[in-house]
C-alpha cells in the first residue's frame, strides 16, 4: 500500500504559476504509476498528467504546454508544475497511484490510491 497526501494547492490569479507535490509513503514509491486528476463543482473528475515508472509522460490536451508533472523516487514525490493558468484551471487536484498494468491512464477507475485533494483556485 502507499498513502498519499497532497500540497501546494492555493489561489492564484491567471497567468500565474503554482507547483503542486503529492508525497508517498509506505511501499516503494518508484513501483507506482502515478497522475494527477481534477475535479471541478458539479463535474466529474477529469484526468490532468500521468508519469509511468520509467519517466514517460502524458498530459491532457487542456493543459498541454502549461503542465509538467515530475517525480523523485528518492523523495517518494511526484509534482505538477502549473503555469500560464486560467479559471478553467480551479479544481481539487488529486494525486493517484496505480500498482501493475494500467490500460486507460486516463480512467480514474483504474487507479487503486488517491490522496484527499488539494484546491487550486484561479481568479480572473
Amino acid at each position: 500500500q502507499v498513502q498519499l497526501v497532497e500540497s501546494g494547492g492555493g489561489l492564484v490569479q491567471a497567468g500565474g504559476s503554482l507547483r503542486l507535490s503529492c508525497a508517498g509513503s509506505g511501499r516503494t514509491f518508484s513501483g507506482y504509476i502515478m497522475a494527477w486528476f481534477r475535479q471541478a463543482p458539479g463535474k466529474e473528475r477529469e484526468f490532468v498528467a500521468v508519469i509511468y515508472r520509467a519517466g514517460y509522460t502524458y498530459n491532457a490536451d487542456s493543459v498541454k504546454g502549461r503542465f509538467t508533472i515530475s517525480r523523485d523516487n528518492a523523495k517518494n514525490t511526484v509534482y505538477l508544475q502549473m503555469n500560464s493558468l486560467r479559471p478553467e484551471d480551479t479544481a481539487v487536484y488529486y494525486c493517484a497511484a496505480k500498482d501493475g498494468y494500467l490500460s486507460d491512464y486516463r480512467r480514474s477507475a483504474q487507479y487503486d490510491y488517491w490522496g484527499q485533494g488539494t484546491q487550486v483556485t484561479v481568479s480572473s
